[in-house]
């Protein structure tokens, strides 16, 4: 639908032409911003725990930008990438024994390598067949590649390490330059470098040409075809530097952890990458970091709080699919847009009424989850559940009849909130004003 003739202008000729160096500088900006939070962060988080959680994030965020490469850049969508940083992670451990039994000087910031070739490589033998397919096919090839691998897992304990695993030193050999990765703040420091080049390396990769052809891969293959350039060719390739990248965040994660298990192949650990790029949003390169950073605190911090994580995990995401398609991402770049065009003061009312309504609903779902589990269970470790088992059976009547209100005068509320909102979208031009030529990633 086209903006209507009083709505104002979005973008003039001179801002277009201002655009790549605009998109440069910022870009530049957003580095250094980044550069300095890595250097910063352990002067504010100083606690082993902290800096544990850090690293975890890094590699989760680095997970989650090779799975993008596959979906959000050449639009395959794949059940099974947990194969790979697995696989990866693997091949880096049985080389930290070997290199540790022989005393062999190998700098052990140079692990994450191993990773990522042997990720590169099994990436090379598997993608081979899964890239001959696209769409649902290809989708179904990875989950049974998934499945296979996890079931050989159990076949062969001398390499996997059967349910115990497979664990190693870190700290092999001379320290060089007077570090041992012994300490977490030196293994933060060394996940930092690493996520931080990979993923300037992956940014790279998306402005250049190939990256661009990708892009036409998995919008038009059979336009692709017909200009010249191979389909299934362009996913092999895209589909091989995935696999090493998601290697490197296999390795690095061994690194932190000195553990791997089976835990690390199984189609959980894909469904995370699934689910944690969605929601940041697969059409921007930084959605899967908001992604990462999302799903990390759902994983790593409400698991503290709550043993009904997951649930609330899969709600968010189920809301993220029908309300937000573009993800987290994409909602603030929609309100950044409509914010420098001068828009966004008409909206802020029905945004704040929308996020108002979203909240009291929240407090009711919460409510009812949480008592509906303490039926169940007499005894746990989550914190909300012990307050709730410390209350009345008065006290506890109570809150079922403030969750009950909370959900349902919430979604009432917010059905009303949704509807003036999209009145009021509509009265500015009723669509998400639009972003100059040229995609941003």
């Amino acid at each position: 639908m086209a903006a209507p003739s009083d709505s104002p202008e979005l973008f003039s000729a001179a801002d277009t032409a201002r655009r790549p160096h605009a998109l440069a500088g910022r870009n530049l900006g957003l580095g250094v911003v980044s550069i300095v939070v890595l250097l910063l962060a352990p002067r504010v988080f100083d606690s082993n725990a902290s800096l544990s959680f850090l690293s975890t994030l890094g590699t989760t965020m680095l997970f989650c930008l090779s799975y993008n490469m596959l979906l959000g850049e050449a639009g395959m969508l794949s059940f099974g990438h947990a194969v790979y940083p697995g696989l990866g992670g693997y091949f880096t451990m049985h080389a930290m024994l070997r290199f540790g039994d022989a005393n062999f000087s190998f700098p052990v910031f140079l692990l994450p390598l191993v990773g990522g070739i042997a990720g590169m490589a099994l990436g090379a033998v598997f993608g081979y067949v899964t890239t001959k397919k696209a769409g649902t096919g290809l989708s179904m090839i990875t989950l049974a590649i998934a499945e296979m691998v996890y079931a050989i897992s159990s076949m062969f304990p001398r390499f996997f390490g059967g349910e115990t695993g497979i664990s190693a030193s870190r700290s092999y050999g001379q320290p060089w330059f007077g570090w041992s990765f012994g300490p977490q703040l030196q293994v933060y420091y060394l996940i930092a470098a690493w996520v931080g080049v990979c993923t300037v390396v992956m940014y790279a990769f998306t402005r250049t040409p190939f990256g661009q052809i990708a892009n036409a891969v998995r919008e038009n293959p059979e336009r692709c075809a017909f200009v010249g350039y191979d389909p299934r060719r362009v996913r092999y390739l895209v589909f091989l530097f995935s696999t090493f990248f998601a290697g490197v965040s296999g390795a690095l994660t061994v690194i932190n952890f000195e553990l791997v298990s089976s835990e690390n192949l199984s189609i959980l650990r894909s469904a995370d990458a699934l689910l944690f790029t969605y929601i940041g949003g697969i059409q921007s390169f930084a959605g899967p970091i908001v992604g990462a950073i999302v799903g990390s605190l759902f994983f790593l911090k409400l698991s503290d709080l709550t043993i009904a994580w997951q649930l609330y995990l899969g709600i968010f995401f189920v809301l993220i699919v029908i309300f937000a398609p573009t993800g987290l991402v994409g909602i603030g770049k929609s309100n950044w847009r409509m914010f420098r065009s001068g828009v966004f003061g008409r909206m802020l009312p029905r945004w704040l009424s929308v996020l108002a309504a979203a909240a009291v609903t929240l407090v009711g779902t919460v409510l009812l989850v949480e008592l509906s589990y303490s039926l169940t269970f007499n005894e746990q470790d989550a914190k909300t559940l012990k307050l709730i088992f410390s209350l009345s059976p008065a006290a506890r009547g109570a809150l079922w009849v403030l969750g009950v209100a909370c959900f349902g005068g919430g979604c009432a509320w917010l059905r009303v909130a949704r509807r003036r909102f999209g009145e009021a979208w509509s009265g500015i031009g009723g669509q998400a004003p639009p972003e100059p030529p040229g995609k941003e990633r």
